[in-house]
């Protein structure tokens, strides 16, 4: 089934992601601004009408696409949608984050929000699907299935399946490899432990400094992995599929263990569902060892109030 699940999501939704893109650009147009995250982190708690309107467009997407994709439960960042076609548990989960970056995408402070899929058990990711709209003259794409990662320019004179298929592929051999190392869910010690990343010799990036979406940067070696408190569900598993494809991985720092889905907790006040403790993700082994050092004995606990 995993096979057939793949098929029909590589099949039908690229192009869902690029239309689902092309409503959040107009969207970005006007004030779309909503209430409704309480973290106190500004990341964390920015909301849209366009991450809802997105949503409901990607689950409708999925309802009305190949029926094997009702055998998956869905997790989407946000709670629009007919979800109640898709089971709640299953052995194979669809996530879903309608605007990755919506705080750039709110305040209109840069292009590398995303528009994100992916599909994942317990043990690992199996696909993922990125769309960056505003980057590049018509978008970016990454695309990771199997024992590819892709990763390049959108091209809306051709079918959206057409153009994944003939972007590069990314290998070791032709993927440079960077110390640059992006930094987010340390409150607003981001800057500080992006610092210490920095005084390993390797380079980090707090939020406010990062020059895009991590994904394609993480996917063409523009970035070496990302160091990351209590990650979502929603949009970290996309770096961790690339560091795997291409022979690194995400770590939880405290143990040296391969990050799993086993355990997840709910995060309240900001909605959503994370991954526990402090993960390292790098395609470089020698760079996510540096990471796994450093934060190893770092503040498990993501608000300490």
């Amino acid at each position: 089934m995993l096979d057939d699940i793949i098929a029909a999501l590589s099949k039908d939704m690229p192009n869902a992601l690029r239309w689902a893109g092309a409503v959040a650009k107009r969207l970005r147009e006007y004030n779309v601004a909503l209430e409704g995250k309480s973290s106190g982190n500004a990341n964390t708690d920015a909301l849209t009408l366009a991450d809802l309107s997105v949503q409901e467009l990607l689950v409708a997407v999925l309802r009305d696409s190949d029926p094997v994709l009702q055998n998956c439960a869905i997790d989407g960042e946000e709670e629009t949608g007919d979800m109640s076609r898709f089971p709640d548990e299953a052995e194979y989960t669809i996530g879903l984050d309608p605007i990755d970056g919506t705080k750039q995408y709110r305040d209109r402070s840069g292009n590398g929000w995303a528009v994100m899929l992916t599909l994942r058990s317990v043990e690992t990711i199996h696909y993922s699907l990125v769309y960056v709209p505003a980057t590049g003259e018509e978008g970016t794409w990454v695309e990771v299935s199997g024992d590819r990662v892709t990763v390049g320019l959108d091209d809306h004179s051709r079918p959206a399946r057409e153009v994944l298929d003939s972007l590069p592929v990314m290998t070791n051999e032709n993927r440079p490899d960077s110390n640059k190392i992006y930094l987010i869910g340390f409150q607003e010690r981001d800057p500080d432990c992006a610092q210490a990343v920095t005084d390993t010799g390797l380079h980090g990036f707090a939020p406010d400094n990062m020059p895009g979406s991590i994904y394609p940067l993480l996917a063409s070696g523009e970035f070496g992995g990302s160091l990351i408190h209590s990650p979502n569900i929603y949009d970290f598993p996309v770096s961790l599929h690339i560091a795997r494809v291409l022979g690194g991985d995400a770590i939880w720092c405290h143990s040296g263990e391969p990050v799993n889905f086993h355990e997840t907790w709910m995060d309240d006040r900001a909605d959503m569902l994370r991954l526990p403790d402090i993960v390292a993700c790098s395609v470089n082994r020698e760079t996510l060892q540096t990471l796994v050092d450093l934060a190893k004995d770092w503040n498990r606990v993501r608000y300490n109030d």
